[in-house]
């Protein structure tokens, strides 16, 4: 599954560590969603879609074939 957590994130001026706060998973949980190694749950991808103030569409992807 492809993402724009990175780049949402940046721009709300978060630190990994707040939106980890906001959605209640850890730091390095969000490294590893905003890297490609970890497909989180629709819950969490909706928690972090309500964090940052974007749409489901807005933040996550999956390519043709994936």
């Amino acid at each position: 599954m492809k993402n724009n957590v990175k780049l949402a994130r940046v721009q709300m001026n978060f630190t990994q560590q707040q939106l980890a706060e906001k959605t209640g998973v850890t730091r390095q949980t969000i490294s590893l969603i905003e890297k490609g190694k970890y497909n989180p749950s629709l819950k969490l991808c909706l928690d972090i879609c309500y964090a940052l103030n974007k749409s489901l569409n807005e933040l996550f992807w999956l390519e043709k074939g994936d």
